[in-house]
């Protein structure tokens, strides 16, 4: 069941990026917001989407599929950034545009919404209008807070058990760390994950970036979480990474 969920949301969301890759530059350059719906999504990932292209793009995104087989209706997830409280914007919108809404709730950084399937257009206008009121009229700028270089003497899976016994959330997220680091090899796992062996001065590191495809340059600074991995009873470090450049 859960490769099958996974299954899903890899589909779903591989045909979001072809959807926005198309629309370049109208669109994601220049939109504070993204809605993208399609018929044939299901609503059980439609959160797991936004949420990945909410980073991926790093603005408010909402995902819509069908809310049943009759499709007279839709159902929306979203997920927020900085700047743009969710809940306060669908509630902006519902009161601007009467009827348009017929069910929505959530808090700042993730909603949900139900409405008439044709009203999808009109709903992405709406939004985009609440973004710019909200956030300007520039996309929001990506701004990735970390703790800085993590030292090698600290990449041991008993420092990671450290971190995953903490409580983490909003307002108090996990670490981030960023490092400079050589690319030794790279390659595809399940054709949808990159997985890399990373060398910074004597030391090596397996490292993986999950939903990427593209391959890194011989040099990289990497914006990367620590990860425990447990591999044939052996525990080791694997570094996540969420962003480079």
């Amino acid at each position: 069941m859960n490769r099958a969920r996974r299954d899903i949301e890899a589909d779903m969301q591989a045909e979001a990026l072809a959807y926005l890759e198309r629309m370049k530059p109208l669109q994601t350059d220049t939109q504070t917001t993204l809605t993208l719906f399609d018929p044939h999504w299901h609503q059980g990932v439609i959160g797991i989407l936004a949420a990945r292209l909410k980073e991926r793009f790093f603005r408010p995104v909402i995902a819509l599929a069908p809310a049943n087989q009759e499709g007279a209706l839709v159902k929306g997830s979203g997920r927020s950034v900085n700047g743009l409280h969710l809940r306060d914007a669908l509630d902006w919108i519902s009161k601007r545009h009467k009827g348009l809404l017929l069910q929505f709730g959530g808090h700042a950084m993730a909603a949900g919404l139900t409405m008439r399937m044709e009203e999808v257009p009109r709903f992405r206008a709406a939004f985009e209008e609440a973004g710019r009121a909200w956030l300007g009229e520039r996309a929001p700028a990506r701004v990735i807070e970390t703790d800085g270089d993590l030292e090698d003497a600290y990449c041991t899976p008993q420092f990671v058990a450290l971190l995953d016994a903490a409580v983490w959330g909003q307002g108090f997220a996990a670490p981030l760390f960023t490092t400079e680091f050589e690319v030794v090899t790279q390659g595809l796992v399940k054709e949808r994950h990159l997985k890399l062996t990373l060398r910074r001065a004597h030391a090596q590191y397996s490292a993986i970036w999950f939903n990427r495809t593209e391959p890194l340059p011989a040099r990289v600074q990497c914006v990367y979480r620590l990860a425990r991995n447990d591999w044939n009873g052996v525990l080791s470090v694997q570094l996540v990474i969420e962003y480079a450049h």
